[in-house]
């Protein structure tokens, strides 16, 4: 499941923290980024590679918005949740990327493309409505810059 490569770069990275422990959220980054996801084996082969239970890996999977427990699309937008974002247009984003796409928060769609999800908190409140694609951050977002991304991911 986890190639070579990839271990030799957990070896790496357990060095720099004072307990092995201290490095899963690095690690679930790490094999979220090449599985694609945190599957029930990925957990417990994180679980065995740290010397912890499954359940303890599991509470931090399942705690982070960024970490994700099924599989995703290729391409994965967060729209920031809170109060500040949902005051300056938020719910209209989420409702505008919903109809387009054919998906509720939280789904995938049918292509595979596209994962929505909600975030708690994108840190930018003095640019919102903000959402993040693919890890990069759109601030200001009106509907018309977000037909433009979901456009430029559509034609990916």
């Amino acid at each position: 499941m986890i190639s070579a490569q990839t271990r030799q770069r957990f070896d790496d990275l357990v060095t720099r923290y004072p307990e092995k422990r201290s490095a899963l959220i690095p690690i679930l980054h790490e094999v979220q980024a090449e599985v694609g996801y945190l599957s029930p084996e990925a957990v417990e082969w994180v679980a065995g590679y740290l010397g912890l239970s499954p359940a303890d890996v599991m509470s931090v999977a399942s705690f982070y918005d960024m970490l994700s427990l099924e599989p995703v699309g290729r391409h994965l937008i967060y729209v920031c949740q809170n109060l500040t974002c949902t005051l300056l247009g938020a719910e209209k984003l989420i409702r505008r990327l919903e109809s387009k796409l054919g998906v509720r928060m939280g789904e995938t769609t049918p292509d595979g493309k596209i994962t929505l999800k909600r975030m708690e908190c994108l840190a930018s409140c003095g640019t919102a409505p903000s959402i993040q694609v693919d890890g990069v951050y759109h601030h200001q977002v009106t509907p018309e810059k977000l037909d433009a991304l979901l456009d430029a991911l559509r034609r990916d």
